[in-house]
């Protein structure tokens, strides 16, 4: 045969098998399920610093944990689900509201027939749908698509997400334990730091309640809660504060000079993301290494940090900033500065298996809220769980998630169209 003919034969099996390979979208189903689960109440509700809190009449009397009681509570939680051709479905939840909301009025139509397999050309489609689609709440929409649309890969292909990145890297993610919602009182905070640190939690989270709009005494307060945690954990344990852009540059330089011989591994979010020239000056001026980026939306927002060496931990959210097409991408990106990726984890399974796809200096941690995932997976049956401070990396499909019918009492198609 000759070579010309091979050749040929060749590049007709390839656009056959390519042609074939192809997974359709078929459906995009948007479900929000009801339930019943126990909860605790007068305890855990611990708010943390605000922007708005500079306003005296805005700004929440101080916290105090009351009597613990049990009971139940409604709950519910919203779940995207792509049909494609062949009967292979992904999955993917709990989903913002406003980010379905975004997906059923604009994304919908326009996924129904693409490639499921296409991923990076999906997402760049989406991303060029709308002009908005760059920032915000399209930009949430297109990550719960596309994060979706790995379950589903996963599926399709039968093995993790984490395998189809590139993983594993380990067999176990370290997760630290986010604090949100507990007591910062001085008569609570070392006994619970401390319970963490026994079940496998070496790095914590803690949210500082005050800001520059509580004055002297406020300021005394966040400095004092660093210092309660330090002394009850000892020097070996990771202590990370989260201020949620609550803070100015100026009040954020004093907290850092009181506390940088406490050793913080990082302090989060002083201020909003777009103050680039802010989170560098106070980088420039402190030891404390310096955090943000769950409201980074995209590589291009994360390429500007990082080339005015700005922040010292890039906490990119897979749930926000394009999904894990797009997280990987910013991984790659703080890999060239040697800057590590430690994702916002508002949610687990995305973060998870681009976490464990990546070598553990690029990706050290992933972020767990010990209080918010105590119920946040409460329709899924297998539900993420650390075990000593990590959580071991699932064999299952795609994300793994299996909803569990047992606890849903109520189920029903959403849709916003106008």
């Amino acid at each position: 045969m000759k070579r010309r003919e091979v050749f040929g034969l060749l590049a007709g099996s390839f656009a056959g098998w390519a042609a074939e390979s192809q997974c359709r979208i078929e459906a995009v189903e948007i479900w929000e399920y009801q339930g019943t689960r126990e909860a605790e109440r007068g305890v855990n509700g611990q708010y943390q610093v605000q922007p708005l809190h500079i306003y005296d009449g805005e700004r929440p009397k101080e916290y105090r944990d009351g009597a613990a009681t049990r009971g139940p509570q409604k709950t519910t939680a919203i779940y995207l689900k792509l049909k494609a051709s062949g009967g292979v479905e992904g999955l993917y939840g709990p989903v913002d509201r406003e980010a379905a909301i975004v997906i059923d009025q604009q994304i919908r139509s326009f996924l129904v027939g693409k490639d499921a397999l296409a991923g990076d050309v999906v997402w760049d489609q989406m991303w060029r749908l709308n002009r908005h689609a760059r920032t915000g709440i399209f930009m949430m929409a297109i990550s719960a698509v596309d994060n979706a649309l790995w379950d589903l890969r996963g599926r399709y292909f039968k093995t993790p997400v984490y395998r189809l990145l590139g993983g594993p890297s380990r067999n176990a993610v370290e997760v630290y334990g986010s604090t949100l919602g507990s007591s910062v009182e001085p008569g609570r905070i070392a006994a619970r730091a401390k319970e963490l640190y026994a079940k496998g939690f070496r790095n914590q989270k803690w949210f500082l309640a005050d800001g520059p709009g509580s004055g002297p005494e406020g300021f005394a307060r966040n400095v004092k809660v660093a210092e309660t945690l330090r002394e009850a954990l000892g020097p070996d344990a990771g202590l990370m504060f989260d201020v949620f852009n609550g803070w100015d540059l100026s009040y954020a330089l004093r907290w850092c000079k009181a506390v940088e011989g406490l050793r913080p591994r990082w302090l989060e979010e002083p201020f909003s993301s777009e103050k680039v020239d802010a989170y560098a000056r106070l980088s420039a001026s402190t030891s404390v290494p310096i955090a943000t980026g769950e409201h980074f939306y995209g590589r291009w927002e994360v390429q500007s940090f990082l080339k005015a060496d700005a922040i010292r931990v890039v906490q990119a959210d897979p749930e926000w900033c394009g999904g894990v097409s797009e997280l990987k991408k910013i991984c790659t990106l703080a890999s060239v500065y040697d800057v590590p990726v430690i994702p916002h984890g508002h949610n687990l399974h995305a973060a998870l298996h681009v976490v464990g796809s990546e070598n553990p200096s690029t990706c050290p941690l992933s972020e767990f809220l010990v209080l918010k995932m105590a119920s946040y997976y409460h329709f899924d049956r297998n539900a993420l769980l650390p075990v000593d401070g990590k959580i071991e990396l699932s064999e299952r499909p795609g994300f793994g998630m299996e909803l569990d019918v047992a606890k849903i009492e109520k189920a029903r198609l959403l849709s916003w169209k106008i």
